[in-house]
């Protein structure tokens, strides 16, 4: 019995020791299936959907005062060009989370 709590302290102190009473644990292997080539050509078209995606928040960003995060936060609140963004009212624009005022009046400054 003190053997086994002797084991156990070595255990959770990092020092594992090969106790007669412990079985050895089994190895999982893993089987290659046509869902993984399946897969592999699923995940084609989202890398061009994220290319897109990058290239959409890039151009966002073209927009004075408008920097990465809050291209982000345009593309996520479903703006999908510069022209939404340009043509939204101030209402809509504060709306999207991490857009504030200070950001609302130069774009408004900027369609004028």
């Amino acid at each position: 019995m003190f053997s086994k709590i002797l084991n156990k302290l070595k255990s959770l102190l990092g020092k594992k020791s090969i106790s007669k009473t412990s079985k050895p644990k089994k190895v999982l292997k893993t089987k290659k299936s046509t869902k993984t080539t399946k897969a592999s050509k699923a995940i084609k078209p989202i890398k061009g959907k994220k290319q897109e995606v990058k290239l959409l928040i890039e151009s966002f960003t073209s927009i004075p005062g408008v920097g990465a995060k809050s291209a982000k936060a345009f593309y996520e609140a479903g703006f999908k060009s510069t022209k939404d963004i340009l043509s939204a009212k101030e209402e809509e624009l504060l709306a999207v989370p991490g857009v504030g005022i200070n950001l609302v009046k130069k774009l408004k400054d900027y369609k004028s």
